[in-house]
């Protein structure tokens, strides 16, 4: 690569790393210091750890973690598994209607969740389903599943298909063939489309906060709702270094998963793109 090419990745590196770091520690620092000595760095005796143990007990964000945790993991898993069921019977099969039936999952994505969420609030009233876990789980599910249904689609149809008659030929039935051969084959693909659906789930503030606006949303709500919950608990008087720790909170499960997990990212990209 050219030193034009350093420069530019390098300042691009300095652009991202440098809020996250800011972040870190801004975190650490008190109220008066923030607004002080905003770029400086606090000294070794003046660090704030007690603001992450006041977001975790104050602000609830042990709580919050929790159901972060469950309704994301859930999410993962059920969006994950149904749609590479789906996915692969729609790649791999012909059948009348089939390429409309993928149409209209597809239109899914055209359809902005801002523009559904009065119908869908009315919905989970009557269903009984406001302020759950649930029904928010549910709801996430539904929303994720056009997108993963789309990237494994495309990557289904980029495996090879001997594989799939060979594996026929051998006695297998297309349960066990989607099993044991073609989904060990699609891990990457598997792996991005967790990815994604981990990380739009897990940073998701407007849906979850007009399903969980009753009197349960302190006990079922999830880390973006306990983040902005933070200016109550501090009785309106917004404690800035115990916001920002509840950032790092809210942030440190995003990095490391896409850090041990973004080789796979990429390569599930690039191989779904070619039969897309």
């Amino acid at each position: 690569m050219t030193p034009l090419v350093h420069v530019i990745l390098w300042s691009y590196v300095v652009l991202v790393v440098y809020p996250m770091f800011w972040l870190m520690v801004t975190s650490l620092k008190s109220d008066r210091d923030i607004f002080l000595k905003p770029f400086d760095l606090p000294a070794l005796n003046e660090l704030r750890w007690d603001n992450f143990s006041s977001a975790w007990t104050r602000g609830r964000f042990g709580v919050y973690f929790l159901n972060s945790v469950l309704v994301t993991g859930v999410t993962v898993v059920l969006t994950v598994l149904l749609a590479s069921m789906a996915a692969y019977a729609l790649a791999r099969f012909t059948f009348r209607g089939s390429r409309m039936l993928l149409f209209y999952i597809l239109a899914g994505l055209m359809i902005p969740g801002q523009l559904a969420i009065v119908p869908l609030f009315f919905q989970m009233k009557s269903l009984g389903l406001l302020d759950s876990r649930l029904g928010l789980t549910l709801v996430y599910l539904a929303g994720n599943m056009p997108f993963a249904i789309f990237v494994l689609t495309g990557f289904f149809k980029s495996l090879p298909s001997s594989l799939h008659e060979a594996a026929v030929i051998e006695g297998a039935g297309e349960f066990r063939v989607f099993r044991s051969v073609m989904l060990p084959l699609a891990r990457p693909g598997l792996i991005t489309v967790g990815i994604f659906t981990f990380l739009g789930t897990w940073n998701e503030y407007f849906t979850a906060f007009i399903l969980l606006s009753g009197k349960s949303s302190e006990r079922v709500g999830t880390l973006p709702l306990g983040l902005a919950n933070i200016t109550i608990v501090s009785q309106y008087r917004a404690s800035w270094g115990m916001a920002f720790a509840g950032l790092v909170l809210l942030m440190l499960p995003v990095l490391l998963v896409y850090v041990v997990l973004q080789r796979h990212m990429s390569k599930g990209l690039t191989m779904g793109a070619l039969k897309g």
